[in-house]
């Protein structure tokens, strides 16, 4: 044919490193037809059979099934958007392998029993819409009837769980903790009352919510001197005390000469109550989900401020 090479079946399988079989397939199919054949009936190969057959090759390889790539020979539909989708389905399943991973893993690292990998795998492959649900009911019902002050939005954007589409176990791991935390009754309650407190705790005349945040002003002013080892009822603590209770009656719009007794009282119980583990852990685990960097516990500070505190008391 025109001077043409042509190639036995044979002879085309060992330039490919097809089997026979498999380029007998491809024929019979017609994504490979023959070029011609012989007067006995074999078939013979062009050039062009060759290209052909390693396009084949490589998109079978790439997963791309068979009728899929009859289209691209017949050019029904371009390499480019088969190759497109195709990347895209690869994508989810991706997604799917890495999280499964993920979810392997950490069954691994936490030794967990059959009904905690169970709950670990469909908590991890809960749908974005369903993880919102569970976030959602959690912090709605933390600050039940505070959705109209000023700084409700800006403090639940900060306490929501943004688990990533590809999780790392240890990502996994702390989502499947945070929801355990979402349904512990007590520690919904304790943060309810916590927010309602603070909330109260607002100058008359502040519109735009508590104009400096307690817990970061008492860790400001007490790290150091924890760091410098000050003793709460040491005489070199008072001026820290008289320095949070300051900040405190700013927060409060409380003048100057307000009963002390009952500054130190309401500031003591408020700390207290902000002195709750569960929270740094809420705050611990929302930070690895999140891929935030690591918050410092408050505890220390708190129980420094609170026996601080109430060392001075002034008694009736």
């Amino acid at each position: 044919m025109n001077g043409e090479t042509l190639y036995s079946i044979g002879a085309l399988a060992r330039r490919t490193g097809l089997t026979v079989k498999a380029i007998r397939f491809y024929a019979d199919t017609g994504i490979v037809p023959p070029t011609d054949r012989t007067p006995a009936g074999y078939r013979r190969y062009g050039a062009d059979a060759i290209a052909r057959l390693e396009l084949v090759r490589t998109l079978r390889e790439l997963g791309i099934d068979l009728a899929t790539i009859r289209k691209v020979m017949d050019r029904e539909v371009s390499l480019t958007d088969v190759a497109a989708t195709h990347a895209e389905a690869l994508d989810v399943q991706i997604r799917v392998l890495r999280q499964r991973r993920a979810v392997l893993t950490a069954v691994v690292r936490r030794g967990s029993t059959p009904q905690e990998m169970n709950l670990m795998h469909e908590l991890a492959r809960l749908s974005e819409v369903e993880r919102q649900c569970l976030i959602d009911d959690f912090l709605g019902a933390v600050f039940d009837g505070l959705h109209d002050h000023p700084a409700f939005a800006a403090v639940t954007r900060s306490l929501t769980p943004e688990l990533p589409d590809d999780p790392e176990p240890e990502q996994i791991e702390a989502w499947v903790e945070l929801v355990e935390l979402f349904q512990d009754h007590d520690f919904r309650t304790t943060l309810h009352g916590m927010a309602q407190d603070l909330a109260a705790d607002r100058a008359p005349d502040d519109a735009t919510g508590l104009p400096r945040i307690l817990a970061d002003a008492v860790r400001v002013q007490v790290a150091p001197a924890l760091e410098a080892g000050v003793e709460p009822d040491s005489p070199a603590a008072e001026p820290i005390v008289t320095a949070l209770a300051a900040h405190y009656a700013r927060i409060l719009g409380c003048p100057a000469s307000h009963d002390p007794r009952t500054l130190y009282r309401r500031l003591a119980a408020r700390l207290e109550q902000m002195n709750d583990p569960r929270r740094d852990r809420y705050l611990s685990l929302l930070a690895v989900v999140n891929g935030w960097p690591a918050p410092g516990s408050l505890a220390p500070v708190l129980t420094w401020s609170t026996a601080a505190l109430r060392t001075r008391i002034p008694q009736r």
